[in-house]
């Protein structure tokens, strides 16, 4: 009897048992994944190809680097399995195209080099706010040769300033997270400003949200109940994994020019920058 091979090649697996293809997601640099046998997660930091194949290395949030193969559907991002492939190129900007600009919108200076660090500095708050300021005006502050530091906190800036002895030659800048009015934050900025000192900032609980939502694909940023950790709190309104360090490389890598900043974090960093480098030698 002749079999009816009409069926021969019909998949009768039910829809839902069927294993789909994961997506392929560019390796970009700061994409943060999971390795998903391993359950580590971090940054991208570099894209390899080797005689095995290609691999990334990725970075955790205490700065441990490790290798991986970049072998199908090995990692996940928000939970879905990926394929990393290779990163995204630019195409080289043609000359027709205008002046290239830096992330801040400033005309970037072809060829330039860093220049001798300032006596004068900028210091924020924490190592997020100088990932955040490095992003965005890094070209800038290496072309003026500013320096940033970070503070860990706003009630060490008194003694700060004390030891850093601003003068006309050596100005300081001060960027300060959740600076309104009446706050301790206020407080403290009017004890130590002066002519060689500016302490400006932001009104935002955390420089996370000077970074505009939909820059991130979200509609806003949640509002977290007073006396709770505010990004802990983020993590889990929005169902990110409680890893408040990866959920940071997520953010910054969502900022790739001014555009994806409030205005009231653009200004206050663009008066501090313009305050260090008025007058002065380097040195």
């Amino acid at each position: 009897m002749r079999s009816d091979n009409r069926y021969d090649n019909v998949d009768f697996t039910a829809p839902w048992k069927r294993r789909t293809a994961a997506p392929e997601v560019p390796a970009d640099a700061g994409l943060v994944v999971e390795e998903a046998a391993t359950g580590f997660c971090g940054a991208v930091v570099r894209w390899e190809k080797t005689a095995e194949g290609p691999t990334v290395t990725l970075e955790d949030r205490f700065g441990k680097l490790r290798v991986f193969p970049t072998t199908p559907s090995g990692f996940l991002v928000d939970g879905a399995p990926v394929t990393l492939v290779g990163p995204r190129r630019t195409a080289p900007a043609s000359p027709a195209a205008g002046p290239r600009r830096t992330a801040s919108g400033s005309i970037a200076v072809p060829g330039a080099r860093a220049r001798v660090a300032r006596a004068g500095r900028i210091y924020v708050e924490g190592r997020h706010d100088a990932e955040l300021v490095e992003r965005v005006w890094g070209d800038d502050l290496r072309v003026e040769g500013v320096v940033v530091e970070y503070l860990e906190g706003v009630d060490d800036l008194p003694a700060v300033v004390e030891r850093f002895g601003p003068s006309a030659d050596a100005r300081l800048g001060v960027l300060v997270d959740h600076l309104v009015p009446g706050s301790k934050e206020s407080r403290i900025a009017a004890s130590v400003s002066g002519p060689h000192v500016l302490v400006v900032g932001h009104p935002f609980v955390d420089v996370w949200a000077a970074v505009k939502p939909a820059s991130l694909g979200i509609e806003r940023w949640p509002e977290v109940p007073r006396g709770q950790d505010w990004k802990t709190g983020v993590c889990r309104a929005l169902g990110w994994p409680p890893n408040t360090g990866a959920a940071w490389q997520r953010v910054l890598a969502a900022v790739r020019s001014y555009r994806d900043l409030e205005p009231e974090l653009l200004g206050p960093v663009e008066r501090l920058i313009d305050h260090v480098t008025v007058g002065g030698p380097t040195g």
